[in-house]
């Protein structure tokens, strides 16, 4: 499955879902997040079923004042939330394998 895209309009919901959910915080003009992207799709296909993964541009309406929110200041953003509660973060360009490293610990 595709890395889901989140809004303002639905943001609270699915990360209050219950399940473990990973939200790649980005913009189109970011090139680190144009180097994460590939990644986290493929984070979304190895993760189905266990994990949702997200993407939120960060220029979409009303979502600045969601960055605000959690203290995001730099992009990549990579945020872990469980039952609406930021459990794990990860900011810049990474390796997959770090990534990862954060989403097991919460599993």
């Amino acid at each position: 499955m595709a890395a889901i895209v989140l809004t303002a309009e639905n943001f609270d919901q699915v990360i209050s879902s219950g399940q473990l959910v990973f939200v790649d915080f980005w913009a189109t003009w970011c090139r680190p997040c144009m180097m994460m992207g590939p990644i986290v799709e493929e984070l979304a296909q190895e993760y189905d079923g266990r994990v949702i993964v997200a993407k939120m541009n960060v220029d979409d309406p009303g979502v600045g004042d969601i960055c605000g929110r959690f203290g995001i200041t730099n992009i990549p953003n990579m945020k872990l939330f469980k039952n609406g509660v930021e459990v794990g973060n990860v900011v810049g360009a990474v390796p997959k394998a770090t990534v990862k490293a954060v989403i097991d610990r919460n599993l």
